[in-house]
């Protein structure tokens, strides 16, 4: 009886040996390609708000390093812009933000065809709320903010959706400004003074 089991023992430990050295190469080809960090960067915890500097602009706590977090994909009316009067919308926007959020903690996540910071050097992040709520989907949705396209990133064809549905219901902004789209697709609303 011993020796007929031998042959199964054997194919189990071959079977074993197989498994671990294709997790091992697995691994391997994430560490050289650097995927590794990519992976840390989309996964990271929940971070606490430092402040909101406006509807699409959050200050967090990464673990004691302050960060300044751009949403990406949505782009609410300006209410600090150096170059902009303030927007239309724009206090709403920032409102609606702090009031969504509040003082929960929010959940970053990075997009794999976004850049890692804009060009002020700010995070450019997913941001969810603990239940799975997206943030910049609310924005748009519900009117305060327009999808912001100019770049490639994963949720472009979804966020555009949601524009298309907000405007057509005449939900928040589009209904309360007027809208002006750029010459280069860039939509701004009506200055407040």
């Amino acid at each position: 009886m011993k020796q007929q089991n031998q042959p199964h023992r054997n194919l189990l430990f071959w079977w074993l040996v197989f498994i671990l050295l294709v997790a091992i190469v697995i691994y391997l080809a994430f560490k050289l390609t650097g995927h590794e960090n990519v992976l840390q960067k989309s996964q990271p915890g929940l971070y606490s708000i430092v402040k909101f500097d406006d509807g699409d602009t959050i200050t967090v706590d990464m673990n004691g390093s302050i960060e300044i977090v751009r949403f990406i994909g949505v782009d609410t009316p300006e209410t600090h812009h150096p170059d902009r009067p303030v927007e239309c919308y724009g206090s709403e926007a920032t409102d609606y933000t702090k009031n969504l959020i509040g003082k929960q903690k929010v959940r970053l996540q990075a997009d794999l065809l976004d850049t890692n910071r804009d060009r002020y050097g700010r995070l450019l992040r997913y941001v969810y709320l603990p239940d799975g709520t997206l943030v910049e989907a609310k924005l748009i949705t519900e009117g305060y903010g327009f999808a912001y396209t100019y770049f490639p990133f994963e949720k472009a064809s979804q966020f555009k959706a949601y524009e298309r549905q907000a405007m057509t219901a005449g939900r928040g902004l589009w209904t309360a400004c007027q809208v002006k789209v750029e010459a280069n697709g860039s939509k701004h609303t009506n200055p407040t003074n």
